[in-house]
C-alpha cells in the first residue's frame, strides 16, 4: 500500500494505454458472493501531464494498492492472455473507486529473499538444497534491475548477504552457510520482512518474494505463525515455500508452509524427493514472470492501519486466482 501526492509512471509496453485512466466501478456490495466485475478504466477527469522527459504525472493526492496476481486452469498451467473485464475485485467488501492500470504478464524488478533451514534437521540434505537455490537466482535474476539477499536460520535469523544484484556474492553467501541446531522459522520470515522487505522501496514498484526452503516445523520462534503471516503482508511480500520434508505423508511443518504461502498469495511446493528440488524452483521461476498488475484507488480508504481483505477472482470460473489475503491500511 502506497500513500503518494504525486504519482510518475514511465510508459510501458501494454501500460501505456490505460495509463492516467481510472474508472468507478459497479455499485458497492458487501456480500463477498457478488462482487462487481472489474470495468475498463475510462479517462479520468484531470488529465495526465507529460514532462521533458516523456513522464506522465499525475497531480493528485492517491491511496493506491499495487496488486500482483497469477491465474492458472484446472491442470495448473498459467493463463496470461486475461482482460481486464474478465475480474471481479473486491478491496474491504467493496469495490474499488478506481482502477489506474491494468497489465499482464508483467516484468516487474524482483526483489528476492533466499531464506534457507540449517538446522539440524535438514543437515543431510543442506548441500543439495544449497546447488538448487543457486542455480535459482542464475536463472532468475537479471542484474541490471533484480535483488536479492540470503539469509539461513536456525535457533535465529543469520543474514550472510545483504541487498545485491551480484550473482557471486548471492553465491557466496549460500556457501557460507552451516547446518546448526534448532528451528526458528517464523523468527526468520518476521525478521526478513521487517528489516529487508519492508525497507524495500523504490521509484517504481517492485514484485517481493520470499523462496523459503523448509521443512516447516518450528521449535525456537518468539514470534508465532500470524506474526510471521501479518509482517509479509505488511511488506506486500508473496511467499513460495518449498518444503525439505522427506516423509511420504504431510505432517505439521507442510501444513505450516502450505498456510504462510496462501495467506500471502504465493505458493507450497512438496516435492517427493530432494532432487526433484529443482522442479519446484522452476515452477516459482515461470510464476514469477507469468503474473497480472493491477493498481486501483479503493472505496471509504482510512488511513487507520487495520486489515483489509482482497477479494478477487476470475468471472470464468474454470480459472483460479492466486493472490494475498489482503493488505495494512498505513496507519495515521
Amino acid at each position: 500500500m502506497k500513500n503518494r501526492v504525486s504519482r510518475i509512471v514511465r510508459p510501458v509496453v501494454g501500460l501505456a494505454c490505460v495509463i492516467g485512466c481510472a474508472a468507478t466501478l459497479a455499485a458497492q456490495t458487501t456480500a463477498p458472493a457478488d462482487p462487481a466485475p472489474v470495468k475498463q478504466p475510462a479517462p479520468a477527469v484531470k488529465p495526465a501531464a507529460t514532462d521533458d522527459n516523456g513522464q506522465f504525472t499525475i497531480h493528485e493526492n492517491v491511496n493506491e494498492v499495487y496488486l500482483v496476481f497469477s491465474v492458472t486452469n484446472k491442470q495448473g498451467q498459467f493463463i496470461s492472455d486475461l482482460q481486464l473485464n474478465d475480474f471481479a475485485l473486491l478491496d474491504d467488501h467493496r469495490a474499488p473507486e478506481k482502477v489506474y492500470s491494468f497489465t499482464q504478464q508483467t516484468n516487474l524488478p524482483l526483489r528476492v529473499g533466499i531464506l534457507i533451514d540449517t538446522s539440524s534437521s535438514i543437515r543431510q540434505r543442506f548441500q543439495y538444497e544449497q546447488q538448487a537455490a543457486k542455480a535459482f537466482l542464475l536463472s532468475v535474476l537479471r542484474p541490471q534491475s533484480d535483488e536479492a539477499f540470503v539469509e539461513g536460520f536456525d535457533v535465529a535469523p543469520d543474514y550472510r548477504q545483504g541487498w545485491t544484484n551480484n550473482l557471486d556474492s548471492l553465491a557466496a553467501g549460500i556457501d557460507s552457510l552451516q547446518p546448526g541446531g534448532g528451528t526458528a522459522l517464523y523468527d526468520a520470515v518476521y525478521s526478513a520482512c521487517r528489516d529487508k522487505l519492508l525497507t524495500s522501496r523504490g521509484q517504481e514498484p517492485v514484485r517481493k518474494v520470499i523462496v523459503l526452503i523448509s521443512d516447516g516445523d518450528d521449535d525456537q520462534s518468539h514470534a508465532f505463525l500470524n506474526d510471521a503471516i501479518k509482517e509479509c503482508q505488511r511488506a506486500d511480500t508473496n511467499i513460495y515455500a518449498i518444503s525439505t520434508d522427506a516423509s511420504p505423508s504431510r505432517d505439521k511443518g507442510d501444513d505450516v508452509l502450505e498456510k504462510m504461502a496462501l495467506a500471502t498469495g504465493g505458493k507450497a511446493f512438496f516435492p517427493t524427493d530432494v532432487q526433484d528440488m529443482p522442479v519446484s524452483f522452476a515452477e516459482i521461476q515461470k510464476e514469477l514472470r507469468s503474473q497480472y498488475a493491477l493498481v486501483y484507488k479503493p472505496s471509504d480508504f482510512k488511513a487507520d492501519g487495520s486489515f483489509r481483505p482482497i477479494y478477487l477472482f476470475c468471472l470464468d470460473r474454470k480459472y483460479k486466482v492466486r493472490v494475498r489475503e489482503g493488505y495494512f491500511a498505513p496507519q495515521g
